[in-house]
């Protein structure tokens, strides 16, 4: 089934379902929609897989109902500049849920969109499970985030309007120099990101883990590292020290945490399908079918 869904700010979001009739229900904002040729080509060479969002769904769908969806990919068409906030974010995941006639479901999202989750874990009681990819769950970098968001913004704002929203084309990730890489911005797509962590800037996840009883896990790539240049902000984010650094104790408090080892595993590497299925899938049924 699919459907375009209207969202509380007007904008329309094509969601799917599909799996089982009766099986537990996983909701993916992470779903990008496959892309060909040129686009796909650059893609591949930055270790992106251009069919993401539907390798992830074929690898799921025979156990799992999944509510599959680009959220990221709409917010980049249509910003919502001053009102993208942790509240609103939430509102526009239970209201695709409520739309597709999904009562209860777990949680998948990467990177801010585990960050997301986390933020809709505690403002609802109809997740089953909850899993965040790239993004720790106890003192995340919302502060570096801030910086990085503010920085990217004022950026855009110097820059003349581009015809289309792209990112510097580069031969290969090793080309580039991130202490003076020139990204073309659309402000608003910028602007709304800021909003989104500025009304985090008083959130403490530790303050709310007793809120989270839903069986949940964390993961990283063992080199999710960024050290921002000084057009960025100067500040680094390190995602994997954190999770390592807070593995016990996340796990006394219930969390399963993983770390992806390998070579090259950094924040993008470990968010691809071939790397997150192996994880993601076994601990979904582990947890949701209880099969061992």
């Amino acid at each position: 089934m699919n459907k375009m869904i209207t969202l509380p700010d007007g904008s329309q979001l094509k969601a799917g379902l599909t799996g089982p009739s009766g099986a537990p229900v996983l909701m993916l904002p992470v779903a990008k929609e496959s892309v060909y040729g040129q686009e796909a080509d650059h893609l591949r060479l930055w270790g992106v897989d251009p069919q993401l969002g539907e390798h992830f769904v074929d690898g799921l769908q025979d156990k799992f109902q999944v509510l599959y969806f680009d959220y990221e990919g709409h917010r980049m068409h249509h910003s919502n500049p001053l009102a993208l906030t942790a509240s609103s974010i939430a509102q526009d995941l239970l209201t695709t849920a409520n739309e597709m006639n999904v009562t209860r479901f777990s949680y998948y999202g990467y990177s801010w969109l585990a960050l997301a989750g986390l933020q809709l874990a505690i403002r609802t009681d109809r997740l089953e499970s909850l899993v965040m990819g790239g993004f720790p769950p106890m003192d995340g970098p919302y502060a570096e985030m801030l910086t990085v968001t503010n920085h990217t913004y004022q950026m855009a704002l110097s820059q003349p309007a581009p015809a289309e929203p792209a990112v510097q084309e580069a031969d290969a990730p090793e080309t580039v120099d991130w202490d003076n890489i020139q990204i073309q911005m659309v402000p608003e797509q910028m602007k709304q990101f800021v909003t989104l962590y500025e009304s985090l800037a008083d959130f403490k996840d530790r303050d709310i883990q007793h809120l989270l009883v839903m069986p949940r896990m964390a993961f990283a790539g063992e080199q999710d590292k960024i050290v921002y240049g000084d057009n960025f902000g100067g500040v680094t984010v390190d995602i994997a020290g954190r999770l390592v650094g807070h593995q016990s104790v996340l796990e006394q408090l219930g969390w399963d945490v993983a770390i992806l080892k390998g070579s090259g595993m950094d924040h993008t590497k470990a968010m691809q399908p071939e790397t997150v299925l192996p994880v993601l899938k076994p601990w979904l049924i582990r947890k949701l079918l209880r099969e061992s």
